[in-house]
Order: structure tokens, then C-alpha cells, then sequence
């Protein structure tokens, strides 16, 4: 696939590429799950190469059915790019109001503002591309103690809506943060 999301680069980061997953992602993939707290807050952590090879192809699938779209964040380096997070959108369905934002952010990268100018690039083509289908909002859920999140979602323009009842597989009470399509 060839759709390719950038993020411009702030005083303190540089600039970020947002592409559909590839094959070639596995290593760095299994790299960045070594990391306890992302593995801790993701429904299905990548710790083996099959783990990896499940990921890229239900990436892959989401994208060819036009329900889910994942993206490798990706910053420059000098030999290349490395991947900093993940931003997902999901359950996209012609005519349903509201669609899905996940994502994960890779341990060097935290707090370095790589999550809410990712979600917010992705969210901003979400709304480009699906609005005139019916999308009028998307959502961000977390956990109420993943604070982290808490402010990636103001960051990027979702205000909080409510704290939702615990539902498997999480086992504590969640947030709601919408962003409506201006």
C-alpha cells in the first residue's frame, strides 16, 4: 500500500511517516514489545516471531477489507527510520457514526509528543477520507489508570466523556474520549 501520513516536526522532535505495516516490520515490531509496560497495556503483546507474523497479516487483512487501518509511526534516523508507535483506526463500517483510535507508543519514545501528533494525523485522514460515508466522531477508550493516555487524548483533540464499566479482557473501569469532525 502506498498511503503515507506525516506529522511535522516540533522544536524538540522530528518529523514522523505513518505508513500501512509491512513484512519487513517483524524485527522491529518483536523489538519494541520487549518493552514489560507496553506489553502490560496492549490485548495482545508480540513476543515471538509467529506473534509478529500474526500482527503484520491482520494488519494487512484490515487494510484490504477497509475496516482497519494500522500505521507504523516511523522517525528519521541517519541509517534509515525507527519505528516509534502504532496508530490504528478501527471498526470503520459505511454509515456508522463513530469509528475506533488505538494505539501504543515504543518505551523511548514516550513523552515526546510521538502519540498525539500521530493520532492526531491519523484521526485528521479519518475524517477526511470517511466522513462523507457518515462518520461524524471517533473515539479513544483506555483504562482509567493509564493516565498517559488521559493526555494523549486531550493532546489531540478528544475531550473525555465518561468512565465506562470494566469489560473483559480489561480488568479496570475505562475512559471515553470522542473527537467530533469539525
Amino acid at each position: 500500500m502506498s498511503m503515507v501520513l506525516r506529522a511535522d516536526a516540533t522544536a524538540a522532535a522530528p518529523a514522523l511517516v505513518l505508513r500501512p505495516w509491512r513484512a519487513g516490520d517483524a524485527e522491529a515490531l518483536l523489538a519494541v514489545y520487549r518493552d514489560p509496560v507496553l506489553r502490560s497495556w496492549t490485548q495482545f503483546p508480540v513476543t515471538t516471531a509467529a506473534d509478529a507474523r500474526v500482527f503484520l497479516r491482520r494488519a494487512r487483512q484490515g487494510w484490504a477489507a477497509g475496516r482497519r487501518f494500522s500505521f507504523a509511526v516511523l522517525e528519521p534516523e541517519p541509517d534509515g527510520e525507527r519505528l516509534v508507535a502504532n496508530v490504528v483506526l478501527k471498526e470503520i463500517t459505511p454509515g456508522r457514526p463513530y469509528a475506533e483510535v488505538g494505539y501504543w507508543t515504543a518505551a523511548p519514545a514516550r513523552g515526546r509528543g510521538v502519540a498525539p501528533r500521530a493520532v492526531t494525523a491519523v484521526s485528521d485522514w479519518a475524517f477526511a477520507r470517511f466522513a462523507a460515508g457518515g462518520l461524524t466522531h471517533l473515539e479513544l477508550l483506555h483504562q482509567v489508570d493509564n493516565l498517559a493516555s488521559c493526555r494523549v487524548a486531550e493532546k489531540s483533540g478528544y475531550a473525555f466523556q465518561e468512565v465506562l464499566p470494566a469489560r473483559p479482557p480489561f480488568p479496570r473501569d475505562g475512559h471515553r474520549h470522542v473527537r467530533w469532525h469539525r
